[in-house]
Protein backbone atom coordinates (compact mmCIF):
# COMPACT_ATOMS: atom_id res chain seq x y z
CA UNK A 1 0.00 0.00 0.00
CA UNK A 2 0.95 3.76 -0.85
CA UNK A 3 0.10 7.01 0.81
CA UNK A 4 -0.17 10.10 -1.25
CA UNK A 5 -0.30 13.27 -0.06
CA UNK A 6 -3.49 15.54 -1.49
CA UNK A 7 -4.14 19.27 -1.13
CA UNK A 8 -7.96 20.36 0.08
CA UNK A 9 -8.15 24.29 0.25
CA UNK A 10 -4.96 24.30 0.76
CA UNK A 11 -4.38 21.94 3.48
CA UNK A 12 -2.62 18.64 2.90
CA UNK A 13 -3.73 15.41 3.60
CA UNK A 14 -2.02 12.09 3.17
CA UNK A 15 -4.12 9.14 2.74
CA UNK A 16 -3.64 5.30 1.67
CA UNK A 17 -4.15 3.85 -1.84
CA UNK A 18 -3.14 0.90 -3.88
CA UNK A 19 0.04 1.26 -5.53
CA UNK A 20 -0.08 2.57 -8.82
CA UNK A 21 -3.21 4.45 -7.87
CA UNK A 22 -1.77 7.84 -6.60
CA UNK A 23 -2.18 10.16 -9.70
CA UNK A 24 -5.24 9.28 -10.53
CA UNK A 25 -6.73 10.00 -6.38
CA UNK A 26 -4.46 13.15 -6.94
CA UNK A 27 -6.88 13.84 -9.64
CA UNK A 28 -10.05 13.04 -8.43
CA UNK A 29 -8.59 15.41 -4.80
CA UNK A 30 -8.01 18.02 -7.72
CA UNK A 31 -11.20 18.21 -9.11
CA UNK A 32 -13.15 17.95 -5.19
CA UNK A 33 -10.45 20.88 -4.40
CA UNK A 34 -11.74 23.05 -7.68
CA UNK A 35 -14.72 23.31 -6.40
CA UNK A 36 -13.98 23.90 -2.51
CA UNK A 37 -12.09 26.55 -3.76
CA UNK A 38 -15.20 27.97 -6.11
CA UNK A 39 -17.19 27.61 -3.50
CA UNK A 40 -14.71 29.15 -0.49
CA UNK A 41 -14.87 32.21 -3.16
CA UNK A 42 -18.08 32.38 -3.63
CA UNK A 43 -19.52 31.79 0.13
CA UNK A 44 -16.04 32.71 2.05
CA UNK A 45 -14.58 30.07 4.79
CA UNK A 46 -17.55 28.78 5.77
CA UNK A 47 -15.77 25.95 7.46
CA UNK A 48 -14.51 23.01 5.90
CA UNK A 49 -16.70 20.05 6.96
CA UNK A 50 -19.35 22.43 5.08
CA UNK A 51 -17.21 23.25 2.23
CA UNK A 52 -16.41 19.53 1.53
CA UNK A 53 -20.48 19.07 2.27
CA UNK A 54 -21.09 21.62 -0.46
CA UNK A 55 -18.38 20.18 -3.04
CA UNK A 56 -19.01 16.66 -2.76
CA UNK A 57 -22.84 17.47 -3.39
CA UNK A 58 -21.89 19.51 -6.32
CA UNK A 59 -19.65 16.08 -7.75
CA UNK A 60 -22.49 13.85 -6.77
CA UNK A 61 -24.89 15.89 -8.89
CA UNK A 62 -22.02 15.62 -11.85
CA UNK A 63 -22.34 11.85 -11.45
CA UNK A 64 -25.86 11.76 -11.66
CA UNK A 65 -25.78 13.58 -14.51
CA UNK A 66 -23.05 12.39 -16.23
CA UNK A 67 -24.62 8.84 -15.56
CA UNK A 68 -28.08 10.02 -17.09
CA UNK A 69 -26.11 11.20 -20.16
CA UNK A 70 -24.67 7.46 -20.10
CA UNK A 71 -27.64 6.06 -19.93
CA UNK A 72 -29.31 8.20 -22.82
CA UNK A 73 -25.96 7.45 -24.82
CA UNK A 74 -26.54 3.58 -24.10
CA UNK A 75 -30.33 4.08 -25.75
CA UNK A 76 -29.17 5.73 -28.69
CA UNK A 77 -27.09 2.76 -29.33
CA UNK A 78 -29.00 -0.02 -28.75
CA UNK A 79 -31.33 1.63 -31.12
CA UNK A 80 -28.49 2.40 -33.45
CA UNK A 81 -27.74 -1.67 -33.19
CA UNK A 82 -31.97 -2.33 -34.01
CA UNK A 83 -31.72 -0.03 -36.84
CA UNK A 84 -28.76 -1.32 -38.05
CA UNK A 85 -30.16 -5.22 -37.85
CA UNK A 86 -33.18 -3.87 -39.47
CA UNK A 87 -31.14 -2.80 -42.40
CA UNK A 88 -29.04 -5.94 -42.31
CA UNK A 89 -31.70 -7.84 -42.57
CA UNK A 90 -33.42 -5.49 -45.47
CA UNK A 91 -30.10 -6.16 -47.63
CA UNK A 92 -30.22 -9.79 -46.70
CA UNK A 93 -33.75 -9.83 -48.54
CA UNK A 94 -32.45 -7.37 -51.39
CA UNK A 95 -29.74 -10.09 -52.28
CA UNK A 96 -31.90 -13.16 -52.40
CA UNK A 97 -34.52 -11.31 -54.19
CA UNK A 98 -31.81 -9.73 -56.76
CA UNK A 99 -30.51 -13.38 -56.91
CA UNK A 100 -33.76 -14.68 -57.88
CA UNK A 101 -34.47 -11.78 -60.44
CA UNK A 102 -31.24 -12.51 -61.74
CA UNK A 103 -31.61 -16.62 -61.77
CA UNK A 104 -35.01 -16.43 -63.50
CA UNK A 105 -33.39 -13.62 -66.12
CA UNK A 106 -30.56 -15.95 -66.74
CA UNK A 107 -33.39 -18.86 -67.43
CA UNK A 108 -35.66 -17.16 -69.72
CA UNK A 109 -32.12 -16.06 -71.71
CA UNK A 110 -31.24 -19.73 -72.09
CA UNK A 111 -34.96 -20.69 -73.03
CA UNK A 112 -34.64 -17.76 -75.51
CA UNK A 113 -31.18 -19.06 -76.77
CA UNK A 114 -32.48 -22.51 -77.38
CA UNK A 115 -35.40 -21.30 -79.46
CA UNK A 116 -33.17 -19.16 -81.17
CA UNK A 117 -30.66 -22.40 -81.97
CA UNK A 118 -33.55 -24.52 -82.77
CA UNK A 119 -35.15 -21.86 -85.46
CA UNK A 120 -31.77 -21.93 -87.05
Amino acid sequence: MSKVTISLNGRPFTIGCEDGQQAYLKELAGHLDTHVRDLAEKVGQIGELRLLLMASLIVADEMREAQGRAEALESQLLDAKGLTSQAEARRRTDRARAAEILTRAAARLETLAETDGAEA
